[in-house]
């Protein structure tokens, strides 16, 4: 059974920053490539940040430069750190391969920056 397992979000000014975790069992983590989503009020979820299995990563335009997304295969955890955060960041935030697999999503975790 798998299980992905977010963690780290909170409530943040404009302009600061958050770590996510996302913690992953029952798969082989090591050999999925792995990505950040979103989903905001009233919106659908949309895909943030990608990560492969040798460590190259990708960006939606508007989290580049700002989003950095990494992985530890030992740990069999990703993670996204979030600087120069924006209102328009607030979202749930949820981790799943790339591309998604649709039973894998979890319960997320919920990122707020207030202006």
């Amino acid at each position: 059974q798998v299980q992905l397992v977010e963690s780290g979000g909170g409530l943040v000014q404009a302009g600061g920053s958050l770590g996510l975790s996302c913690a992953a069992s029952g798969i082989i983590f090591s050999i999925n490539a792995m990505a950040w989503y979103r989903q905001a009020p009233g919106k659908q979820r949309e895909w943030v940040a990608t990560v492969t299995t040798g460590g190259r990563t990708n960006y939606a335009d508007s989290v580049k430069g700002r989003f950095t997304i990494s992985r530890d295969n030992a740990k069999n955890t990703v993670y996204l750190q979030m600087n120069s955060l924006k209102p328009e960041d607030t979202a749930v935030y949820y981790c799943n391969k790339y591309p998604p697999v649709s039973g894998y999503w979890g319960q997320g975790t919920h990122v707020t920056v207030s202006s």
